[in-house]
């Protein structure tokens, strides 16, 4: 016998029925390592993302391909395909086409990368933030609704916090930090990533840079003491821009102090459902 025909006949176990007839909301891959071309400021750039892959399976099916999740990424990098929010949206949908699913859930966590100008010598460096894009797919409410399919961006902005409190109890000086602000926004409409980062950063005390001259230093300083905030000012500030924000639906906004006189951070959330 030769070797085509000992592999069709090798058993698809995964496609056999199953007698348990109890459905699975979610199964897949997850911390998977792999590329991703991702569009910033009208630019490609490729990082290493950390996937999450899956698709809801039904009662009478005993396993899905998990094989399969890997060829659509495979596929996915080698096509060129530059990830923005109508390309994640198409490729999600030849996912679950694939996998022959109706239900499923793509997402990817990555950094990426913005250049910033100092605010006062103008010099120009490359500031990380953390990224994840997250689409899912899931049956309406009806016998006859059609699957719906939501796209999420989040987006994690360093910046300076510093505290009102301190400020108005001390002589002289004010205890300050850096604070990691998180983005999370259901996308109604694109909306691009430094768009997503100006949110946190314009309200912040103050934003920050990679690289900075002694100039630009004394500002940052100044502009934080100009501008006290409170994680319960910065959470509200930030969520605020959002509740004005037409191409945002639904969003959630976390504020982590990580405080320089304390050894814990203070934390705030604001989501609306």
């Amino acid at each position: 016998m030769n070797n085509l025909t000992d592999a069709l006949q090798i058993p698809d176990t995964q496609s056999e029925r199953d007698h348990r007839q109890l459905a699975i909301q979610r199964v897949g891959v997850k911390d998977l390592r792999y590329p991703l071309a991702l569009r910033v400021g009208g630019a490609a750039q490729t990082c290493a993302a950390t996937w999450a892959l899956d698709v809801a399976l039904p009662a009478q099916k005993k396993g899905t391909h998990m094989s399969r999740f890997i060829a659509w990424l495979d596929e996915l990098h080698t096509s060129g395909t530059v990830l923005d929010a109508a390309a994640l949206r198409e490729r999600h949908g030849a996912m679950l086409a694939l996998l022959d699913a109706e239900e499923g859930r793509v997402e990817a966590a990555f950094s990426f990368f913005l250049r910033k100008r100092a605010p006062v010598s103008g010099l120009a460096s490359l500031l990380d933030y953390r990224g994840r894009w997250i689409a899912e797919t899931r049956k309406g409410s009806g016998a006859a609704a059609a699957p719906n399919t939501t796209l999420w961006a989040e987006v994690g902005v360093p910046v300076k916090s510093l505290c009102p409190c301190s400020k108005e109890i001390s002589d002289y000086g004010a205890h300050n930090q850096r604070a990691l602000v998180t983005v999370r926004v259901e996308l109604l409409q694109p909306v691009e990533w430094h768009e997503l980062v100006r949110f946190a950063e314009d309200e912040a005390s103050s934003e920050i840079w990679p690289m900075l001259k002694r100039t630009d230093e004394k500002w940052v300083t100044e502009r934080a003491y100009e501008n006290p905030k409170f994680v319960e000012d910065l959470v509200r500030d930030v969520a605020l821009r959002l509740e004005r924000e037409p191409r945002v639906g639904r969003y959630a906004v976390e504020v982590e102090n990580i405080e320089s006189i304390h050894n814990h951070s203070a934390y705030a959330r604001i989501e609306r459902a």
